[in-house]
């Protein structure tokens, strides 16, 4: 299957990290190369970009989508949360800007070999790297009840986790999970409800499941961390985040990045001394406009936050 995915808020994403000659870029996701293609156009002269993805499909397509580009775009497979090694290994200290389009592609959706989809009947896999051992079915078959319960309720919030967890043990017991088709057939069962906000009952399940497979919000901290660090003073940071779980995550960072105390608010002065790092530039995420979303309705749930990196505090001879 030939690899396609529209990439969402492109020229909202070239705006923001304000690409332009001998800049330095990281795409933590890089995907199919869209936002990085964009990013190289726009800057023209010598700008470098680093793509980073753990999807080999993925990095086949960007590669050749960044052709025009060579030498200076270089691709690397591997997670955003390497992006300290894999910069160093360029020789890189700093960068100008570093985009993390987060969540999974359109041709993961769509291909049902990839078991990311409970609209296709295909293997219980969901990995984004598939060098992983650990697939879906593997969590299904070996993680305990409440273990299960943990994750359908913190990565699916799953009013029913429980239930549904209880269900998946028992199914378990008769033969190992091994099919999609068949999750999708119990999670309908069991929450007992055709949609919710459009949605079908399978959905919070399989994104729950996929989240634990690739240690997504894990990866998302550490990633996040990594960025700041990584980026000169004036640099950016651009996320894309698709659910709840991660734009709560990505808003919460920024904003205690920007704080400038974090005292107890009964002390009557700042003993904290806390210098923050970054300066929020989006203060509400920035959503697809009508045309996109009628152009790709997978752009409706696209929520982009973009900060900029501080300069340090400058040391006197009394610090």
């Amino acid at each position: 299957m030939t690899f396609s995915h529209q990439p969402v808020l492109l020229s909202q994403v070239v705006e923001w990290l304000n690409p332009a000659a001998g800049r330095r870029f990281i795409d933590g996701t890089v995907g199919g190369g869209g936002h990085a293609a964009a990013v190289l156009a726009a800057a023209s002269a010598d700008a470098e970009l680093l793509g980073i993805d753990r999807d080999d499909a993925a990095l086949a397509a960007a590669k050749e989508k960044l052709a025009p580009f060579a030498p200076r775009a270089r691709l690397v497979r591997g997670s955003y949360s390497q992006m300290t090694d894999f910069a160093a290994e360029m020789g890189w200290q700093s960068v100008d800007g570093i985009l993390l389009d987060l969540g999974i592609s359109s041709h993961q959706i769509d291909t049902p070999d990839r078991g990311f989809a409970h609209r296709f009947d295909g293997p219980l896999d969901m990995r984004m790297d598939r060098r992983s051992p650990t697939t879906a079915a593997t969590l299904l078959n070996k993680s305990t009840l409440d273990e299960l319960t943990r994750i359908f309720r913190e990565y699916g919030e799953e009013p029913k986790a429980h239930r549904l967890a209880q269900a998946i043990v028992a199914r378990r017991l008769e033969r190992p999970w091994e099919r999609t088709g068949e999750l999708a057939e119990l999670a309908q069962k069991v929450l007992g409800r055709p949609f919710e906000r459009g949605l079908p009952a399978a959905t919070k399940c399989f994104q729950a499941l996929r989240i634990a497979v690739n240690r997504e919000l894990e990866e998302l901290e550490s990633g996040l961390a990594q960025a700041v660090a990584l980026l000169r003073p004036g640099g950016r940071l651009a996320v894309i985040s698709f659910h709840s779980l991660e734009d709560r995550r990505v808003k919460h960072f920024f904003r205690d990045e920007a704080l400038t105390c974090v005292c107890p608010p009964d002390f009557p002065m700042c003993v904290c001394k806390k210098q923050p790092r970054l300066k929020v530039l989006t203060k509400h995420p920035v959503d697809a406009d009508e045309a996109e979303v009628g152009a790709n309705r997978r752009s409706a749930c696209a929520h982009l936050r973009v900060a900029e990196k501080l300069p340090s505090p400058v040391k006197t001879d009394s610090q």
